[in-house]
This record gives C-alpha cells, sequence and structure tokens, in this order.
C-alpha cells in the first residue's frame, strides 16, 4: 500500500504529472521540512492536499500515547493498515531531543529479557512506516518548542535484518528532513552481514551492538542469535565498520543480577575490547522489568561497581538512566501494547540463571 511518506521525491513527482513543477517543492517541504500534514501545506490547493491525502493516506494511525518522566518522555502506541501494532518513543533531555523508532513489527530474534523479542516477528516496516514515525515524533517535539536532533533504531524489532528500508528511511531523514548523519543510530543485536553492508553505505551513522555477554556461552543464553554468528565473528565485523566510518561504536548492556553482572563478566569485557582494538562506548543499562522473565536487573550498587571497575580496566562507559519505565517505554519493554508471556524455547530457565550466579 502506498502510503504518504512512502514515495521517493521521484516517485512524488510523478503523481504530480498535470502540475505546475513547483508544487513538488512546496509539498516535499511541506511534508519533512515544515513537517505538516497535507491538509495544512496552505500554499498547495485545496484539490491538490484532498487528491493527496486520498492517494496516501497515513500508515499510522495513533492507538495511544502515554507520557512519563515529567512530560519529558513519550511513548506512541501505533496501529498499522494491517491491524498490526508498533511502538515508538520521543525522549526530551536538556540538550537533545531522541526519538527511538521501530523497524519491524514484533523480532525474531527472541532475546528472552527483551519483550518484543518474546512477543515473535510478524513482518518487516517498510520505508514509509519508518520515516512516519519520526516526522509524527518531530512535529510532536516541535509543537512543545523543541527540535528532534536524534534518531535511534532501537524500538521493536532488529534493524539489521530489514537493512534495506531501515537504509532507505536514513537517507530520507538525511536528505529530507535534515537530520545529521552523526546524530543517527543504528542498534543491532549481533548480524554481521548486516554491519558489512552498513559499512558500505555513504553516511557515517552510528553503530550500537547489543552485546549483553563477552563470552560465547552465556551469549548464547541471553542473545540466540549467537550460536550463528558468535563474538569472534562479531568484532570483526565491528572492526571492519570502525575502519571504514571512523565513527564510535558502542556496545550496549543490559545488566542482569547474577548473570553478566559478576568482576569476571568486566574483565572479559574490557579484555574482549583490548582484543579487537575497538575503542568503544558501553552503555550500561539496568535491566528493565520484563514480565516472563525469571530474574531481574542488578541493583544500584551493583551497576556502580562494574562501572567502575570497567573504568579502572580503561573501558569508557556510562550509566544510561533509565526513562519510561512506568509506562513500559524503556529499553526492552516495547511489546506494542500486548502483555507478553515468557516461550519455553527463550531466555535462561530458573534453574539456569542460578547456575550463572552459583
Amino acid at each position: 500500500m502506498n502510503t504518504l511518506y512512502a514515495p521517493t521525491r521521484e516517485s512524488l513527482a510523478a503523481l504530480l504529472v498535470g502540475e505546475p513543477s513547483y508544487r513538488l517543492d512546496q509539498l516535499w517541504n511541506g511534508l519533512y521540512t515544515q513537517l505538516a500534514a497535507p491538509a495544512d501545506i496552505t500554499n498547495v490547493p485545496k484539490g491538490l492536499r484532498d487528491r493527496l491525502t486520498a492517494e496516501l493516506p497515513c500508515a499510522l494511525r495513533q492507538q495511544a500515547r502515554r507520557v512519563s518522566d515529567g512530560g519529558d518522555t513519550v511513548k506512541y502506541l501505533w496501529s498499522l493498515s494491517d491491524g498490526t501494532r508498533i511502538e515508538t518513543v520521543l525522549m526530551l533531555y536538556p540538550d537533545r531531543v531522541t526519538v527511538c523508532v521501530s523497524s519491524q513489527v514484533g523480532c525474531a530474534m527472541a532475546c528472552g529479557f527483551c519483550a518484543t523479542g518474546q512477543a515473535g516477528f510478524s513482518r518487516q516496516l517498510s520505508v514509509g512506516e519508518i520515516v512516519e514515525q519520526v516526522v509524527l515524533a518531530a512535529r510532536d517535539a516541535r509543537a512543545l518548542g523543541r527540535r528532534l536532533a536524534n534518531v535511534v533504531y532501537m524500538g521493536m524489532g532488529e534493524p539489521m535484518a530489514n537493512e534495506a528500508a531501515v537504509w532507505a528511511s536514513v537517507e530520507r531523514l538525511h536528505d529530507a528532513v535534515g537530520l545529521s548523519a552523526r546524530h543517527i543510530t543504528i542498534s543491532t543485536v549481533g548480524l554481521p552481514p548486516g554491519i558489512r553492508t552498513l559499512s558500505q553505505r555513504p553516511l557515517p551513522v552510528n553503530l550500537a551492538v547489543s552485546l549483553h555477554a563477552a563470552n560465547d556461552e552465556l551469549r548464547d543464553e541471553l542473545v540466540p542469535i549467537n550460536k550463528r554468528y558468535p563474538i569472534d565473528e562479531l568484532m570483526k565485523a565491528c572492526s571492519e565498520y570502525l575502519a571504514a566510518k571512523g565513527r564510535r561504536l558502542s556496545f550496549e548492556w543490559a545488566l542482569i543480577d547474577g548473570i553478566n553482572d559478576r568482576a569476571t563478566d568486566a574483565d572479559e569485557l574490557a579484555t574482549l575490547c583490548r582484543r579487537f582494538h575497538l575503542p568503544a562506548h558501553v552503555n550500561l543499562i539496568p535491566l528493565n522489568p520484563t514480565p516472563g522473565y525469571p530474574t531481574v536487573g542488578s541493583s544500584a550498587t551493583k551497576v556502580a561497581r562494574f562501572h567502575r571497575q570497567l573504568t579502572d580496566l580503561g573501558v569508557n562507559a556510562t550509566i544510561r538512566k533509565n526513562r519510561g519505565n512506568d509506562i513500559d517505554a524503556a529499553c526492552g519493554q516495547l511489546a506494542a501494547g500486548h502483555p507478553v508471556t515468557l516461550r519455553s524455547s527463550v531466555g535462561l530457565s530458573s534453574e539456569r540463571a542460578r547456575s550463572y550466579k552459583d
């Protein structure tokens, strides 16, 4: 289905055959610079606005908008044309505004501590569905007197499993909306083919890897795709990306009590960074509550201790403040408004979790 933000500039021009040539600029700027709905692009005749609305409907229909953190975190629940749902999170900070977008309906990576991973995979998102998330969040931010400057592909889904559409959306955001490539971050649980493809793309976006463990035995349990793409292969792909782009690499590490927050885990992570000469920045994230997952996030004391050990070992690390926990908008909690239950084949069992703690 052709939706409002699906057409490229060339495709939109084809829809405007018979109109004055300047109409293309008016509509394109209205949609992407003014962030306006077609009905609000007032320098275009009403008949053309009505036609655009009819022929290019919006892909996203808002089902819910929940606000947290004193108005600084907003979670949107969108319904798509086929009845599936996705979520987007807008985060306002004193010095920046960031939107976290989804790239798939659900996720096939099956990470047990992630609500989306528990829910399973439904389908890929189109370019238009991804771009529209950003435009609507940017429009909301503008209404609050703020300007959206950062986009992170860390919502529902695995971006590297939908790389072509994700990259096309990146180009649209860069070229049409005017977002800097250096303010766009693409996250992955670790798909080397996607990382290598990304290293050949022209824009220097940031890469974030959801690592969570620095040895294959534990990572096989936490991130099942590691069984197909072990850490050595993943790190080699990351090294290639750094060599090609010269951008900072980030490792995301969800701290799980007694599982990956031990002194040995910090030692392994520091060793991994030194072994591959990766100037990586580690984002430490206390695990957010996930229904059905048998273990909990690390305590504040353990998080601080883990952070201190990493920095003592020469690793650049920060503790990420949780946002939107009370509206299920924090990392790992997005499940498109549906309750999730732990599938038996996903994540650590209670017995396995105890064995790691012991």
